[in-house]
């Protein structure tokens, strides 16, 4: 496998809020564990500890080992080239073993954020996966204009559900996605993100001919609208964004399971061209 110069992963942190504390006992119970020594440098060993933790004393919205492994297979093949850092640690060490260099994580909570930087250092994998602080259009604008952010080879969208549309094209928009990129969106059949696998799925004559503004939180229901607004405000789903529409995608559903049980999947889109 060729090693990477400048190419990068991207993945939005899951926007779930608990309110009561347990991502910060999450720190303490790993960092208070007997063979904390063990754990030091070995991703594998932090994984475990984590998900250790949310079997024996509180559920955790990680991505799982079910759907990683269906993520972490995608970034070996490609060549390639976060919540509590649990997927940023999954693949990010993959990441590295592929030759890939560095592993973006956007995290709007800087409690969350702080978290998952302090597992990702125990995991021995702090020079390979960032963690930047800030709502994901945001973060993403400003790591493009500081040139710190020119391409994405894999995107993972794991955050708020109304805004994997909004991003992706913030995202197309900007150029970071390009023949070659690969999508991998979780969630997409529990709680479900129609408005995301209508665009994927859709020919480039259909995304010509879509409606522009369309406002992607009318198709999901009003808790989780709600949520979103009052937790980070709705203009940041940036409504009316085009992207780039002249983007070729070849899209397919791998069915899975959450850490829970529950029947889900995973959406891989890869962008095998664009139309002139």
């Amino acid at each position: 496998m060729v090693p990477f110069d400048s190419k990068q992963a991207y993945a939005p942190q899951e926007d779930v809020y608990f309110d009561d504390g347990r991502e910060i006992e999450l720190l303490h119970y790993v960092y208070g564990r007997p063979d904390i020594g063990s754990l030091r440098g070995s991703p594998g060993k932090v994984l475990s500890a984590i998900d250790e933790f949310a079997r024996t004393q509180k559920y955790l919205m990680n991505v799982g080992e079910a759907k990683g492994a269906i993520v972490t297979k995608l970034i070996a093949e490609v060549e390639l080239g976060g919540y509590v850092g649990y997927s940023a640690i999954l693949f990010g060490d993959a990441l590295h073993r592929a030759g890939g260099q560095q592993y973006i994580c956007l995290e709007r909570n800087p409690e969350f954020a702080a978290v998952a930087s302090s597992l990702i250092e125990l995991a021995g994998l702090r020079n390979i996966v960032q963690v930047v602080v800030g709502t994901s259009d945001r973060s993403l604008r400003r790591l493009h204009a500081e040139g710190r952010l020119t391409g994405i080879d894999i995107l993972f969208l794991d955050h708020y559900k109304p805004a994997y549309t909004p991003d992706l094209k913030l995202c197309e928009q900007l150029s970071l996605v390009r023949p070659g990129t690969v999508l991998a969106a979780d969630n997409v059949i529990k709680p479900g993100n129609p408005p995301y696998l209508a665009y994927v799925r859709s020919t480039v004559e259909e995304k010509m001919r879509g409606a522009k503004g369309t406002d992607e939180v009318d198709s999901f229901d009003d808790k989780c609208s709600k949520q979103y607004e009052e937790r980070q405000g709705a203009e940041h789903l940036n409504h009316g964004l085009q992207g780039d529409p002249s983007l070729v995608y070849q899209s397919e559903l791998i069915n899975s399971f959450e850490p829970t049980g529950v029947p889900d999947g995973i959406e891989i889109t890869r962008c095998i061209g664009k139309n002139s």
